[in-house]
């Protein structure tokens, strides 16, 4: 390998480690939104199935939970982006919700599956920059 294709390869790999941390982060805020749209999923789940003066655990973040006795209002008002929420009748917010939750998946999935491209891009880079100083410095080892 010649010097300028060795600092092409450094340059690559440098390119490819922050590009896996950047897809690291991507996926570990996709799975914490996932957990937190599973979990509002399940209480509403809850909520339309109990009854009138029922006792249920309601989520309220941070893994807190508060128990509420369950009224005949069965309307739920739900985040739907940039600050904005809107009043939905239960059956509609447990569709929203399921719909919410299918697409953070997808999300989640494809950019773990990124994620694993780049680290093995990553590590082929990375072995072949390691054998190249391997290499030169066994050459340099040979001449002395």
């Amino acid at each position: 390998m010649e010097d300028n294709e060795l600092r092409q390869a450094i340059a690559a790999m440098e390119s490819y480690k922050e590009r896996v941390e950047a897809l690291s982060r991507q996926v570990q805020v996709l799975r914490v939104s996932l957990e937190e749209v599973t979990m509002s999923a399940d209480a509403l789940k809850a909520f339309k199935n109990a009854k009138e003066g029922d006792e249920i655990m309601v989520p309220v973040g941070a893994s807190s939970f508060i128990t509420v006795k369950v009224t005949s209002n069965r309307n739920v008002v739900v985040g739907i982006g940039s600050n904005i929420s809107v009043e939905k009748d239960i059956d509609d917010a447990i569709g929203y919700m399921d719909a919410n939750n299918a697409e953070i998946a997808e999300a989640l999935k494809k950019s773990a599956e990124t994620l694993n491209e780049a680290q093995q891009a990553l590590t082929t880079i990375s072995n072949a920059v390691q054998q190249e100083y391997v290499n030169r410095q066994q050459a340099a080892q040979g001449i002395q």
